[in-house]
């Protein structure tokens, strides 16, 4: 594999702030939870480290319930910094990639991989599960985080990259997700 393949051992997912208070404003937010919440179903059925934010719960609110049910014990990590990576329990496990996803791509996912690309830890973030209030802020996070050196890839690509191989049960129920 490539240095800039993603990787089941390297890889955590990096799940910001899918909350509630967005649902309104965010474009394509829809599609950015489901797609989120097919990132994690995947991460959990290879395995990976899933780490996921809320920016300031008490005022934005809880994880959208799709996403919620999607993660079943994993802790979310709620913060008022805008990176993740600045989180009081944010660990990627040892991990030096990580495949980010979330709300707003311009704010606190660009923040986060920043961070994360500063810390030397490779960056892949999914396309189709960023969002943010405008297009235009979207375009450019994505295109300021490229730049810098992440990754874009979508939640089909990154998932069948981690997946690696057909023909197994894990590969059967990913296939299943994404179709």
């Amino acid at each position: 594999m490539s240095a800039r393949t993603l990787d089941r051992g390297r890889t955590a997912l990096v799940v910001i702030d899918v909350q509630e208070a967005f649902a309104k404003a965010v474009e394509r937010f829809d599609d950015v939870v489901t797609r989120t919440a097919i990132l994690v179903r995947g991460a959990k059925v290879l395995g990976l480290p899933v780490l996921v934010t809320e920016q300031y719960p008490r005022g934005l609110g809880d994880t959208v319930e799709p996403i919620r049910e999607a993660l079943e014990d994993v802790e979310r990590l709620p913060k008022t910094v805008f990176s993740a990576v600045r989180a009081d329990g944010f660990d990627l496990q040892g991990r030096d990639q990580a495949l980010v996803c979330g709300i707003e791509t311009h704010v606190c996912v660009n923040q986060t991989v920043h961070d994360l690309l500063g810390g030397g830890v490779e960056a892949h973030v999914a396309v189709d599960a960023v969002g943010s209030r405008t297009a235009a802020n979207r375009e450019l996070g994505l295109r300021k985080m490229e730049k810098s050196g992440a990754i874009l890839t979508s939640v089909e690509t990154a998932l069948f990259e981690l997946l690696g191989e057909a023909g197994t049960d894990e590969f059967k129920t990913i296939q299943k997700l994404v179709m």
